[in-house]
């Protein structure tokens, strides 16, 4: 399976908008921005990851502190709460997660 960072972000955009169910209307458009933002980091961790250059645990620490930039950066948006804007960051970055993994099947 190939990785493929577009549909990831799209895959993790999906997640984030379950995840705060009725207030994605209020969040659409900057946590859009906040995915495209972090899109080149997203890849350089997936792609070390399935070169075989991170472990998968030191893959999943990398994961975790961009999880708190990303939590981070979804609290600026006034009308997310702490939780809400954590259980986002947690469904996209389970969405890279699934991904890579399944590339890494592959490739591994």
């Amino acid at each position: 399976m190939k990785f493929d960072i577009d549909k990831v972000i799209t895959d993790m955009s999906a997640a984030v908008k379950d995840s705060v169910g009725k207030d994605w209307n209020d969040v659409k458009d900057i946590a859009n921005q906040f995915l495209q933002n972090n899109k080149e980091r997203l890849k350089m961790i997936a792609e070390l990851r399935l070169n075989g250059e991170l472990t998968q645990e030191e893959f999943e620490s990398r994961l975790i502190d961009n999880k708190l930039v990303m939590e981070a950066e979804l609290n600026a948006i006034a009308v997310l709460s702490k939780a809400i804007a954590q259980n986002a960051v947690n469904a996209a970055i389970d969405v890279l997660i699934k991904a890579v993994n399944a590339a890494a099947k592959t490739l591994l």
